[in-house]
């Protein structure tokens, strides 16, 4: 397999077929983020208000393996278009061998905590017994999601972005079909309640891993992890922290925004707390696809900077901006038309359905200016320039919306905190856009 058609293929064409499959992909990962919301739902509002709480740990740990899993994309990519076999190779092994370790440390860690944090947020022994259940055993396979995130982007830095798509539908059509057969104890199942969630979304993972794993051994890829090259290579790993750490921080970033918003709208209603959970699964429809684009564009900016190709690098991020944003304009056509429909998938209170439909609608507003900073920060991620990505996802996740949403709370009630959201991504676009063009310089830029 050759790598070389990055930089040969017309870009528009390379460019949908490099993306289509991962927009796939996260569109039917959306679908179970979706259809796990419902079947918890099912259990109880209780347990739907368990699973909001748990939701930016679990968020952290896949920021975690996905930013690392960044930095490994993009230094496999960039020393294969520069022509460096053997440091790609490295790259590889490293990043599949600190992604396990790291998944490792996270487990234990993770399981410890999860008591404390969520009481740091509810009382209720229900929702605390739930939430702790949960956890438990949905963070008790962190490394295999880290095995599986550091397999993924090795396939994708080369190109294979249908191996990707298939161990990601697989993984995300078992847990939809193991949800109610693990909840509600259908055949000969015993009914697990919201331990079966937990379970449902592991036994998927590890499908996925699994896949990768049959399909590494039987591809011939113009990378691989070998064992010669296990040899300590501290420049390679100070790559790989130096794009990867700032991913993970880009990624693990909501976590810290759901968490500071939960207290803050704790203060009202437990119904505004559920509403910010389900908000949160809903937009995974429209920024899971959107990262799907992002992850397709990543390893064709890569490669092509790599190969200094810096016309192509320019017309790969602004076709990757246009495609992110009809995305998001189709988002906030379907969130203003059905935002009463679309809360009460999760919940049957009134006063839920009431909160969240206003919520919807306001959020909403900043869908299409968002793919500005979406695209952005991809971009940069791909080209090995860490810290500029972190600077907008910083504006985005907490030095504009925190204050906002603290302010605008005093000032329109719980309401001020859907409004915060529209007004950051406002603010944020125009900040990505001077940071993108400081970062690679104006002749290159927009």
């Amino acid at each position: 397999m050759d790598a070389t058609f990055m930089k040969e293929r017309p870009i528009l064409p390379l460019l949908v077929s490099m993306s289509l499959p991962m927009v796939v992909s996260m569109l039917v990962n959306a679908l179970y983020n979706i259809v796990d919301s419902f079947f918890v739902a099912q259990i109880s509002e209780d347990a739907m208000t368990a699973l909001s709480l748990v939701f930016p740990l679990q968020n952290l740990i896949n920021a975690i393996a996905i930013g690392f899993g960044v930095g490994i994309n993009a230094q496999i990519a960039r020393h294969l278009g520069a022509g460096d076999r053997q440091r790609a190779d490295t790259a590889a092994t490293h990043g599949l061998v600190l992604s396990l370790l790291h998944g490792v440390v996270i487990a234990a860690l993770s399981i410890a905590a999860v008591p404390g944090f969520l009481r740091l947020f509810t009382s209720d022994a229900a929702v605390l017994e739930m939430g702790v259940t949960y956890a438990a055993i949905a963070f008790s396979f962190s490394v295999v999601i880290m095995g599986s995130l550091a397999f993924e982007k090795i396939f994708q830095a080369v190109g294979s972005m249908k191996i990707t798509m298939l161990g990601l539908l697989a993984g995300s059509l078992c847990n939809i079909v193991m949800d109610p057969v693990l909840i509600f104890g259908l055949g000969p199942f015993p009914q697990l309640g919201i331990a079966g969630a937990a379970l449902a979304t592991g036994l998927g993972q590890t499908l996925t891993l699994v896949l990768y794993l049959v399909f590494y051994c039987r591809c011939a890829l113009p990378v691989r992890v070998r064992r010669a090259c296990l040899r300590p290579a501290p420049k390679i790993d100070a790559q790989l922290y130096a794009v990867g750490v700032p991913a993970i921080l880009n990624m693990a970033l909501p976590s810290l925004l759901i968490s500071c918003l939960n207290a803050i709208l704790a203060a009202y209603t437990q119904s505004y707390v559920v509403v910010l959970g389900i908000y949160y699964k809903l937009q995974t429809f429209l920024y899971l696809p959107g990262s799907g684009i992002v992850q397709g564009m990543r390893p064709l900016i890569a490669y092509n900077y790599g190969a200094g190709e810096r016309k192509r690098v320019r017309r790969i991020y602004e076709l990757t901006m246009a495609l992110c944003a009809g995305i998001m304009a189709v988002g906030t056509v379907l969130c203003m038309a059905f935002s009463g429909p679309l809360i009460a998938l999760f919940t049957a209170n009134p006063e839920t359905v009431a909160i969240g439909q206003n919520a919807l609608r306001i959020i909403s507003l900043g869908f299409l200016v968002s793919a500005v900073s979406v695209a952005t920060s991809g971009a940069l991620e791909g080209l090995g320039k860490g810290l500029p990505s972190l600077v907008i996802s910083l504006c985005r996740y907490t030095v504009v919306i925190l204050p906002l949403a603290w302010g605008l709370c005093r000032l329109l009630g719980p309401d001020g905190v859907w409004h915060a959201f529209w007004l950051t991504e406002a603010v944020t676009a125009v900040v990505s856009l001077v940071v993108y063009r400081h970062s690679i310089g104006r002749r290159d830029a927009l």
